[in-house]
């Protein structure tokens, strides 16, 4: 048999996970989907993915990678693996892909979306994929503030901690809210994300919506790039990965 590298679109609810890249202190996902690998051929594997997103953060489109000899094909490999996984985490599509691909080196651009769910009470049913924030929101000052984010810009402002040499530039696509009805939904595309980089965002813009932040502060602060000063740092059940694009290797 020859070696082949399969890459899977993976989504899960992150409320019941630590995290989605492996670590002692609980579950996650990586974890999951080796212990799921392992099952499935006997053997265990590595499985490399895309970005990391944090403990209650979920994911449609996180995208997972691994190397393995078999005889299977990726249709086959995709429903097996579903069987050995848990409800709450789901492998939605596999390709065969160049072994030398990487999930997150490869990757070009990546979107999230932060959903706010902005009613007079509590709406029990989005409790684990929104963030409850009450009061009346200046939705159009926040889109507003939103627009300053696009273009290549440091975000230091916005990073939770980095790791020595890492740089916190970065490049934003596309930024902007819109609503329905009562639920707001913040969607950022970009080449990277730092550390909590779309939370403190999304906990900023929600100072905006307040009336706490001016726009023209928030935008000075950002460029002002001096750590941890766009905040506060928003729940982490409203953020969700939607999807990894790639120009070559893994195009869905």
């Amino acid at each position: 048999m020859t070696a082949k590298r399969f890459a899977a679109t993976v989504s899960y609810d992150g409320t019941e996970f630590v995290g989605s890249q492996k670590q002692a202190n609980g579950r996650t996902v990586q974890g999951d989907l080796e212990i799921a690998t392992g099952a499935l051929f006997g053997e265990r594997l590595r499985v490399d993915l895309a970005g990391r997103t944090d403990s209650g953060v979920h994911a449609i489109g996180q995208v997972a990678a691994f190397t393995v000899e078999t005889r299977h094909d990726a249709r086959t490999v995709r429903r097996a693996l579903n069987a050995h996984l848990a409800e709450d985490v789901a492998v939605r599509d596999v390709r065969e892909v160049p072994l030398d691909f990487d999930p997150r080196r490869w990757a070009r651009r990546r979107w999230y979306r932060y959903t706010v769910w902005n009613g007079e009470a509590r709406q029990p049913l989005l409790r684990r994929t929104a963030w409850f924030a009450q009061g009346n929101l200046d939705l159009p000052a926040m889109q507003r503030a939103a627009e300053t984010l696009t273009g290549t810009h440091d975000f230091r402002a916005c990073s939770g901690p980095l790791e020595p040499g890492r740089t916190s530039v970065r490049t934003v696509f596309k930024a902007g809210w819109h609503s329905e009805s009562c639920v707001l939904l913040f969607d950022i595309e970009a080449d990277a994300f730092l550390p909590q980089m779309v939370r403190r965002i999304v906990g900023a813009l929600a100072e905006v919506g307040r009336g706490a932040l001016k726009v023209e502060e928030f935008e000075r602060r950002l460029h002002d790039a001096r750590p941890g000063t766009l905040g506060p740092t928003a729940q982490p059940q409203g953020l969700c990965l939607q999807r990894v694009w790639y120009d070559e290797g893994y195009l869905v």
